[in-house]
């Protein structure tokens, strides 16, 4: 089902403190202008890699921007969006970046660059990491660490961090959280528990690690499974008389029904939700020009997923959403996970468009001034890849959870409420299920004199919320709202 390209062997680039590409091992490289911005940066921003592996020339790419209030004492916040294969430019370009990016006018033009009023770069220094390698513009020497999968990729990227602090050691005093969205539901907690694991064995340097934040995240197999049929009833995307139908001839397991006749009334569940944009039922899908066909023979989706709509929603959105999370009704299984691109014949999934992220990461004026290796070495940057071939080995992420909350980590689990993807009702229903003593009962939270979604607070510093209007990239639907419970949330204030 997967594939793994092998790209031209060379040297491994690198960025040194010089700002010029050499064999040494990278360091820190300042980024000086960026292209499509004419302004002053709002704050400094870095950007290079950090080698994980010498002997293979593994190599995560990262992108670094200084909060712009007190970088000194702000916290640091390390980004993953998921996929798995979809690199952290899709939470830079279109999500809390420092950055709104406008569309070119013209072919040939690169899109034009304007600071970002949102930006969680406001209030955190924030890393955003391609990880794993072979996922944007990180890359291997050595093909074989294309192969792989949740319990390697979260060391990677713990030895990443360690790597990273070594080279910005200034930092290493700031509180230190990790956040994610989608697939990084696995990636965030499995790397959180290598983190703690990391200081209660001693290693150094020692990360002031505090916490997490997930939104949207894949999480469990049977609370995902069993999140669509509630969501589309409490929506009103299904009748009532479905819905009942449905609870009684599938008696509460929607993600492997056992009997012919709650399979048949599954699929009437699809037939009805058919059309609507996955990623936020709210918000028409992008029609795009061209065939938009998805090689669906080993995997049951709606149609939703074959053809594309129409919509009037400006640039920039996205037209291809590799793998950000996977098909309607079909949870975190352990094995390897197909990506969008490897499902697709095209390359093209409904509904949305990467055009702008696209063209401007595989500028080659872009990729030397945020010192990015050349195309030739790294490969041509996609929002999600199929170079990979990833496996889900880590299980059930409710252990890790109870895990690292129980041990007094600060998590912080938000939805958009309109994502039919990951849907808020599994999301609430494992928060709910781990037990924990209800400190702050479900109630509205608020942003600009606004009800912007519900929040319930548990013991253990844990913390369910929903935005209120959101799809499955909160930051991207609700950019002010995501701000908001960012900066409270961080802060250790009240949501």
């Amino acid at each position: 089902m997967s594939r793994i390209y092998s790209f031209i062997q060379t040297a491994s680039i690198f960025v040194s403190l010089s700002l010029v590409f050499s064999q040494s091992a990278p360091q820190t490289a300042l980024v000086t202008q960026v292209p499509g911005f004419n302004g002053t940066l709002p704050s400094k921003q870095y950007a290079g890699y950090v080698t994980i592996d010498e002997s293979h020339g593994k190599e995560l790419y990262y992108y670094f921007v200084e909060s712009e209030r007190n970088s000194s004492e702000d916290p640091v916040v390390l980004w993953l969006n998921g996929g798995p294969g979809c690199s952290s430019f899709d939470g830079f370009v279109y999500e809390h970046g420092p950055f709104n990016f406008e569309a070119p006018k013209k072919q040939g033009d690169l899109p034009t660059l304007h600071p970002n009023p949102y930006s969680w770069s406001k209030v955190s220094n924030i890393i955003y990491l391609d990880s794993p390698a072979g996922v944007g513009f990180s890359y291997s020497r050595n093909t074989s660490d294309y192969i792989t999968g949740d319990l390697k990729t979260a060391s990677d990227t713990h030895t990443f961090l360690l790597k990273w602090f070594e080279l910005y050691q200034e930092f290493l005093a700031n509180p230190f959280f990790v956040a994610g969205e989608s697939y990084a539901g696995v990636y965030v907690p499995t790397l959180a528990s290598n983190i703690v694991k990391g200081l209660d064995s001693g290693i150094t340097p020692a990360i002031n690690f505090k916490g997490y934040m997930v939104g949207n995240g894949v999480t469990d197999e049977v609370f995902d499974g069993n999140a669509l049929v509630p969501f589309t009833h409490g929506m009103g995307l299904i009748s009532n008389d479905l819905y009942e139908e449905v609870v009684n001839k599938c008696q509460g397991n929607y993600y492997a029904p056992t009997t012919d006749n709650c399979q048949k009334l599954l699929s009437e569940v699809d037939n009805e939700v058919d059309g609507l944009n996955i990623y936020d039922i709210l918000e028409p899908c992008y029609h795009g020009s061209g065939s938009r066909s998805t090689s669906t023979d080993s995997l049951r989706l709606p149609s939703s997923f074959k053809k594309l709509g129409g919509t009037e929603r400006p640039l920039p959105v996205r037209k291809r959403m590799f793998g950000r999370a996977w098909p309607l009704r079909a949870p975190v299984r352990a094995g390897i996970i197909p990506t969008w691109p490897q499902l697709s014949k095209n390359n093209n999934v409904p509904c949305m468009s990467d055009e702008v992220a696209t063209l401007w990461c595989n500028n080659a004026a872009v990729r030397k001034a945020i010192h990015a290796a050349e195309e030739s070495v790294a490969g041509p940057w996609n929002l999600c890849t199929d170079r990979i071939s990833y496996t889900h080995d880590a299980g059930s992420m409710i252990p890790y959870h109870k895990n690292l909350t129980s041990q007094g980590f600060r998590a912080l689990i938000y939805s958009g409420d309109h994502d039919m993807c990951v849907p808020f009702t599994g999301t609430e229903a494992w928060t709910r299920s781990i037990g924990y003593k209800i400190i702050s009962l479900w109630r509205p939270w608020i942003s600009q004199d606004q009800v912007a979604g519900y929040t319930q607070e548990y013991d253990k510093n844990l913390t369910f919320l929903t935005v209120k209007g959101a799809g499955h990239t909160v930051p991207e639907y609700k950019p002010q709202e995501a701000l908001a419970f960012f900066s409270r949330w961080l802060a250790g204030k009240s949501i």
